[in-house]
């Protein structure tokens, strides 16, 4: 009997092998925007290493939108061009099957920083920083730069941005969009009553504070009608007075009844007085209760790292999928090493073969 791990699954007639996912990782190594060898290189190990739906990272849908000068982007036919270059490497070296999809974002007020190698804070003078803008004139925090509150006619532009990227992100190949509404990036801005203090249409009530995620999730939807469309959402601010459960519950309902096939449930990233907990799973609980209270597909993410971990979260009902970042990062086979802990075949590309016996033998119960 197949494991839940790798039974296959279907998101909006989108049949992907497994239930295994390779969470988006920002690589901070774009050049304005476009991938490039390091991408190539990235992009191709992600496709051997088992998983049947790969996000690649945060693409930002305008040069303003991106966090740091290395972000990657859909805004330029140049960026357009270089995607599709590396997504059909990719492509042909993948696990049959395997579906790929490009997370559309906007940065918003935590735009203009350092790689997180070379610090990580707002750029300095000097470092080519550019003007932030967000929901409302609040800064991330203390020394970040004060961003401009978008009015309506900008809003509406920023939508179109993420409307355009879509039809890039279809003309480059792509399966599927994933919407990034969560990590304290400009759709949470909005979403947040931390980060949100407006009075018109598109803030105070949670009713107007999610009309910019579902504008874009209408734009997009429209721009790409063939890509299945799905979001990643912070489901909790872990902050008193900030956006918590029943919020992403009711999020998660709109952006359903939009088109979004599914939720991948994380948490955070808006505000530095966060309490966030730490533990292998942490954030299951949450994809758990979306999936339930939204009747949504959701995929978990978060410290989840080992094989019967991964699986039993599938087994158990809390999650229809699994993402993996960091793991992946460390072990670019950890769908091989789950496959031969749960007994499953490893499908490998021909010239790794050899090696499935000795990732079997790794994996064997003592």
């Amino acid at each position: 009997m197949t494991a839940p791990l790798f039974q296959p699954i279907t998101l909006d007639g989108l049949a992907f092998p497994n239930r295994l996912a390779v969470a988006p990782m920002c690589q901070y190594s774009a050049d304005d925007g476009s991938a490039n060898d390091w991408h190539l290189y990235h992009w191709m190990n992600l496709a051997m290493s088992g998983a049947g739906m790969i996000t690649v990272e945060m693409t930002d849908v305008e040069r303003r939108g991106r966090i740091s000068h290395g972000c990657l982007g859909l805004y330029s036919d140049h960026n357009e061009a270089a995607a599709k270059r590396a997504l059909d490497a990719a492509r042909r070296q993948a696990l049959p099957g395997a579906k790929f999809g490009t997370q559309l974002a906007h940065a918003g007020r935590k735009a203009s920083c350092q790689r997180p190698w070379q610090g990580g804070g707002p750029l300095k003078a000097g470092q080519d920083p550019w003007p932030v803008v967000s929901a409302s004139a609040i800064a991330y925090d203390e020394g970040w730069q004060v961003p401009h509150a978008l009015d309506e006619e900008e809003i509406g532009e920023v939508i179109g941005h993420f409307a355009d990227s879509g039809r890039r992100a279809a003309r480059a190949g792509f399966d599927f969009i994933e919407l990034h509404g969560a990590h304290g990036y400009l759709i949470f801005q909005f979403l947040s009553p931390l980060s949100n203090r407006r009075t018109d249409r598109w803030g105070g009530s949670l009713e107007n504070r999610m009309r910019f995620a579902i504008e874009v999730a209408r734009a997009v939807k429209q721009a790409a009608p063939g890509l299945m469309l799905g979001a990643r959402l912070s489901v909790k601010d872990w902050v008193d007075g900030g956006f918590d459960v029943p919020d992403a519950i009711e999020v998660a309902r709109a952006l359903k009844a939009e088109g979004v096939a599914y939720i991948c449930c994380s948490s955070g990233g808006n505000s530095p007085r966060q309490k966030l907990p730490t533990g292998p799973g942490y954030q299951v609980d949450l994809a758990e209760a979306v999936r339930k209270g939204a009747d949504i597909p959701t995929r978990a993410v978060g410290l989840i790292t080992e094989p019967d971990q991964a699986n039993a979260i599938i087994a158990d009902g809390r999650a229809d999928m699994v993402a993996l970042g960091r793991a992946f990062l460390a072990d670019p086979r950890w769908g091989w090493r789950a496959a031969a802990a749960l007994g499953e075949t490893i499908h490998p590309a021909p010239q790794l073969a050899r090696a499935v016996t000795t990732m079997e033998h790794w994996m064997r119960p003592a």
